[in-house]
């Protein structure tokens, strides 16, 4: 297993929402992350993984923002009583329904079940991967902000996703890599290949040059249409 420290780029993570309670004020609460599951990614969050990030916040006395899909110029809300139990993040979220319009879509969707996600905003500080099972671990992150997403488990979701890591300075993981080769029409077996070889080198190259071009054939993947 090889273990990787240090702040990576800015990262989103997706989740089935998991809403406790939506009252008519727009109050609500439920998990931001899940710990334990293997995601679609190919990685899981271990327990504690936000206790030194939720201990600063305390410590700074601000509230986290509650976005709308990820835009930093949208907050519709904040986030408050944010801790970890045994099942994951959990928090309260009170959204400003006088005040932003996409707060009263995002209570609407709530209550329809028409708006199915959460998304947590983060950066790796301390993670590791198995290269037996193709898991990687993250048992460190400082996290940024917690979202209301639609539907986080639809390909759409999971391409805007790679869009937000890409646009942050980010790399899309090898198991993102593949998806985004499936996507645009490679075979599972093409993609894998691909995806653990190649790229799998230019994640772990120290080349500013071999980075660059691995975004712009990020970039261009995504503009092919078949």
């Amino acid at each position: 297993m090889n273990r990787k420290s240090g702040r990576s780029a800015y990262r989103v993570r997706a989740f089935d929402l998991e809403v406790k309670s939506v009252g008519d004020a727009g109050q609500f609460s439920g998990y931001g992350s899940v710990f334990g599951n293997v995601d679609s990614y190919g990685e899981v969050v271990t327990s504690g993984a936000f206790a030194k990030s939720l201990e600063d916040l305390a410590a700074s006395g601000r509230a986290l923002p509650i976005l709308w899909q990820h835009d930093s110029y949208t907050p519709i809300g904040s986030w408050s009583g944010l801790k970890e139990d045994g099942r994951g993040l959990f928090g309260e979220g009170d959204l400003w329904l006088e005040d932003a319009p996409n707060a009263k879509i995002a209570y609407r969707g709530m209550k329809a079940r028409a708006i199915t996600g959460l998304s947590i905003g983060y950066y790796v500080l301390d993670a590791s991967y198995n290269e037996k099972t193709g898991v990687r671990t993250l048992s460190e992150l400082d996290l940024v902000e917690i979202s209301i997403v639609t539907n986080p488990a639809n390909g759409d979701a999971r391409v805007e996703a790679v869009k937000s890591v890409i646009a942050h300075g980010g790399m899309p993981s090898i198991s993102e890599f593949e998806k985004i080769l499936r996507d645009v029409g490679f075979s599972k077996n093409v993609a894998t290949r691909i995806a653990s070889r190649g790229y799998r080198d230019v994640l772990q190259s120290d080349s500013g040059s071999e980075t660059g071009e691995a975004h712009r054939l990020v970039e261009r993947l995504k503009s092919i249409s078949f």
